[in-house]
């Protein structure tokens, strides 16, 4: 079965080519990792155009797009309301170094869908968001050590490129050639989900942990989320011990719910909110950019004002505050984030009945606009489960689905992107292709 139209294959592929030439002046043929499809094997594609739920590869393929830029493009590709906010802010000029009134409003916009927060300073990438929080966190506790979670990712900067010690409570190591062992000999690494763990962490180091930063939901090792006892357990030992608590949303924010992952948590926790929040990807619309965000005492540490130092020359480029404004602005509709769950929790049932009925072991989950599943009976709670999934299996949906037009992300460690460009057609094609694919698993 192929539910999308494909092109007469070319005798030597255009992508191919393109990865070949690629390998010359790039290394590894491409600019982030997980687009070489070394987890999946094969030929990266090498994207020429995107409209709406759709993206083109450099051989005229055409795919359904599960990635979505890896969650920027919640209202898919070229909306027409934000393609007129780029362009007319592209015509105004392209960055001044100095600030606009665009900075201020996007800034307010976000401020206006997150209560936790009451000011905003915009940055260019995730990793810088994330950086920065940890900086700001630790100027303004005084303090050095910071915990974050085995699976979950924050961006490649140095003291988070680390895995977990080798006992409980013990400090991590560098996973990356490059970061000295003491630059990371205040990174603690948990499991995630492990209340146990964190409280122990506390009690050994409490008095020096300057914060905690987790994903809500890790879109890293897929789709795993933080259960709700574990974060609030969280929230009171850092509230005990005067660390603060980082909620990684580059993923999450605006694209699971209008409010980000934080107002999930804050109806199951009377009175949640996390102390500093880190945005990136939706709020951008496809555009370099991200922010990290607190109360106003907190980002008073900031310079000018105070003595932590960030600073970046596009930071709040006037083209991607453009582009992040309308996109806000089009996802604030009443309805948006509904009827985008609504599609995702389609998509997922549509694939668990066809592994089940495949007789192929299969769990899914989802929340809004973002998406995992598992070759796994059941949905894993931690990275060390995650890394019992079927990894062959995994690859050979991926490539069957690939085949039939369906992109989805190229490791099964990544977390899946829903758009509301999606049609009932897309997701029925979709669908059509997973139980081919799946029937021959």
């Amino acid at each position: 079965m192929n539910p999308l139209p494909r092109p007469e294959a070319a005798a030597v592929s255009t992508n191919a080519q393109l990865f070949e030439r690629a390998q010359q002046s790039i290394p590894g043929g491409v600019n982030s990792p997980v687009r070489a499809f070394r987890a999946v094997g094969g030929t990266p594609r090498f994207i020429t155009r995107g409209e709406g739920a759709y993206i083109w590869d450099a051989d005229g393929q055409r795919y359904i797009d599960y990635i979505g830029s890896w969650g920027p493009m919640i209202l898919g590709h070229g909306h027409p309301a934000v393609l007129e906010a780029v362009l007319s802010a592209a015509r105004e000029g392209f960055s001044f170094g100095a600030p606009t009134e665009r900075e201020v409003e996007l800034a307010e916009a976000i401020i206006g869908l997150v209560p936790s927060i009451e000011q905003v300073r915009l940055v260019s990438s995730g990793t810088e968001a994330g950086m920065s929080a940890i900086r700001l966190a630790r100027g303004a506790t005084g303090r050095s050590r910071i915990i974050k979670f085995e699976g979950c990712y924050h961006g490649h900067a140095d003291a988070l490129l680390v895995k977990a010690g080798s006992g409980l409570a013990t400090f991590g190591h560098p996973t990356s050639a490059g970061v000295p062992a003491e630059v990371v000999q205040h990174t603690l690494v948990l499991e995630y989900n492990n209340v146990e763990q964190i409280e122990a962490a506390f009690q050994a180091h409490g008095n020096d942990i300057a914060c905690v930063m987790i994903e809500p939901i890790a879109g890293n090792m897929n789709f795993v989320r933080a259960s709700v006892p574990f974060v609030k357990r969280i929230r009171e030992l850092c509230d005990q011990y005067g660390a603060l608590f980082i909620f990684d949303e580059v993923m999450t924010g605006f694209r699971v719910a209008l409010g980000s992952a934080q107002s999930l948590y804050a109806k199951a926790i009377p009175g949640f909110t996390p102390d500093i929040s880190v945005f990136g990807k939706v709020i951008g619309g496809g555009m370099p950019l991200a922010a990290f965000a607190s109360s106003r005492r907190i980002m008073q540490n900031l310079a000018p004002l105070g003595p932590v130092y960030q600073a970046g020359t596009l930071s709040g480029n006037p083209v991607a505050t453009a582009c992040g404004l309308a996109t806000l602005k089009e996802i604030s509709k009443p309805g948006f984030h509904e009827a985008l769950h609504a599609k995702t929790r389609r998509l997922m049932a549509g694939l668990k009945a066809a592994a089940d009925a495949a007789g192929v072991p299969f769990s899914v989950d989802s929340e809004g606009g973002m998406f995992g599943f598992f070759f796994m009976p059941e949905l894993p709670q931690n990275y060390q489960q995650v890394m019992t999934t079927d990894q062959a299996r995994f690859n050979r949906f991926f490539h069957g689905m690939l085949e039939r037009g369906v992109y989805l992300a190229p490791a099964l460690y990544e977390a899946g992107f829903t758009s509301a460009a999606l049609s009932d057609a897309d997701l029925d094609a979709t669908l059509a292709a997973a139980q081919d694919v799946l029937a021959q698993a």
